[in-house]
């Protein structure tokens, strides 16, 4: 019965979702409650919810900060010289976009935070996408795949699990499979041609003067119409500065076309406002140095991340504005996404606690197990990939790695399957797992990009199976699985 509920609860969550009949939070919050009622233990819906708040806790209170962080940052100009690279590589070309978000993403997945990869990504790219009215889910659909492949890296998450969980070395179970990775990359890169082609096929190839011109006619149109209504053509441009609206380049295109002093290059690859007040040129190298460090204590593991974000943000806020309006103004700014964000992950609380304390999840996965044919016992590693594609996007890497692998693992061996095969299966699915609704990162990626989580789902679940097919299939061929 248990099992079967549980099933049902996720089907429930996604076709809702997806249908937009409910919004995230809603559903992730109302759903499983119903469904801890259904299952016979209403009474103790409170204590589930705290366990889930608790064990989430720390990655809410990192997002908070991280966003913070990095939304100073980029209100502070440290990604103006990114988003000015990427233009002069994508020249206003949506297939040269969506390329480079691929690539953009997987660079900067290095550092193992999915949330912080999909903060800089969406930071660098969101204003692109929007000025040549590109899909929104494009991007986040390709920027979530090739961080879940970057995101098998043994400092990533998922390979430290599957190595405790078997007790096993991390680089035992990772360097074999790069080859098989590199494959999943390759197809990540390849598939954002083919969305690319997709884009430009339906936008054409775009000039950022014929675009920037549009602009303009639309902000005077909009001018005159203000002006007409009393209210000034000021209301129109807006200097916006310090509102997180520069990112979508709003005025600042017609600002640097006034000044004259750039070439004609220059001046039409600018997408951040030039002139909003909260640039700061003169600490740019700090910042870097900041941000750069921040990155390697994150891999190096100095301290837990959460307390390095939160250091990070007030080191960030104290040096750059040093007055309190200016300070209280910035956190203003960033305060909509930290709400959204952190609001969403203590809601995914409340769905994984009702899904773990009430068996549900182990019932799910038990199930599953059971249901092996015995002829399939030699090919557990095989099949350990194919599962880990479903349970990995349902449940918490915790959940699947501590739960279910040894459950996996001690099967294969009775079938002579090593568990290092089967922790390299394992791995497969994580271009899929980034999209699960149980990942707070996601809910940075569709919050920062406006982007409706069950429009996101609806478009990448079917290319990041693929993308986790092609990786099983390339380490079955190399003999990695």
């Amino acid at each position: 019965m248990l099992t079967i509920l549980g099933f049902t609860m996720i089907a429930t969550f996604l076709v809702l979702i997806m249908m937009k009949k409910m919004s995230p939070i809603a559903a992730l919050v109302l759903i499983p409650a119903l469904f801890c009622v259904f299952v016979g233990k209403g009474a103790k819906l409170g204590d589930y919810v705290i366990d889930g708040v608790t064990s989430l806790a720390p990655t809410a209170a990192m997002l908070m900060f991280a966003i913070v962080y990095f939304g100073v940052m980029i209100d502070v100009g440290l990604f103006d010289p990114i988003v000015r690279g990427i233009l002069k590589f994508a020249k206003a070309d949506p297939l040269r976009i969506v390329v480079g978000t691929a690539i953009l993403a997987a660079i900067v997945s290095l550092d193992g935070d999915g949330s912080t990869t999909f903060m800089i990504t969406v930071s660098a790219m969101y204003p692109l996408y929007k000025r040549l009215k590109m899909s929104l889910v494009v991007m986040t659909g390709v920027a979530a795949m090739a961080n879940g492949v970057m995101n098998t890296l043994p400092w990533g998450g998922p390979t430290a699990r599957a190595a405790t969980a078997l007790k096993l070395d991390a680089s035992d179970i990772f360097v074999p499979m790069i080859p098989a990775l590199a494959v999943g990359l390759a197809f990540v890169i390849a598939l954002s041609y083919v969305l690319g082609r997709r884009e430009r096929k339906r936008l054409g190839v775009l000039t950022l003067d014929a675009v920037l011109v549009e602009e303009r006619e639309q902000e005077q149109e909009s001018e005159t119409v203000l002006v007409g209504a009393g209210s000034g053509a000021k209301s129109a441009g807006g200097s916006g500065a310090g509102n997180p609206a520069v990112l979508t380049g709003g005025s600042g295109a017609e600002d640097t076309a006034d000044t004259g002093t750039e070439d004609d290059d220059d001046r039409m690859l600018k997408v951040l406002d030039p002139n909003r007040t909260t640039l700061r040129p003169k600490l740019y190298w700090f910042n870097a140095l900041l941000t750069v460090t921040l990155l390697t204590a994150m891999i190096m593991e100095w301290l837990p991340i959460p307390v390095l974000f939160l250091l990070g943000a007030a080191l960030a806020l104290t040096v750059n504005f040093p007055h309190m309006p200016d300070q209280k103004a910035r956190l203003g700014a960033h305060a909509e996404n930290v709400l959204n964000v952190s609001g969403m992950v203590f809601a995914a609380a409340v769905f994984t606690g009702v899904l773990t304390g009430t068996g549900m999840v182990d019932h799910m996965a038990r199930w599953l197990v059971d249901n092996i044919p015995d002829g399939m016992g030699p090919h557990m590693a095989f099949v350990t990939g194919l599962l880990s594609i479903p349970l990995t996007y349902f449940m918490s890497n915790d959940g699947f790695y501590f739960g279910v692998l040894p459950v996996l693992a001690e099967a294969g061996a009775a079938h002579g399957v090593s568990p290092l095969e089967i922790a390299r299966a394992s791995l497969i699915a994580q271009p899929l797992h980034m999209s699960s609704p149980l990942v707070p990162a996601v809910y940075v990626l569709v919050g920062m990009a406006k982007v409706e989580f069950g429009d996101h789902t609806k478009f990448v679940v079917k290319w990041a199976v693929l993308t986790s097919l092609a990786i099983l299939g390339a380490g079955i061929l190399f003999g990695i699985i």
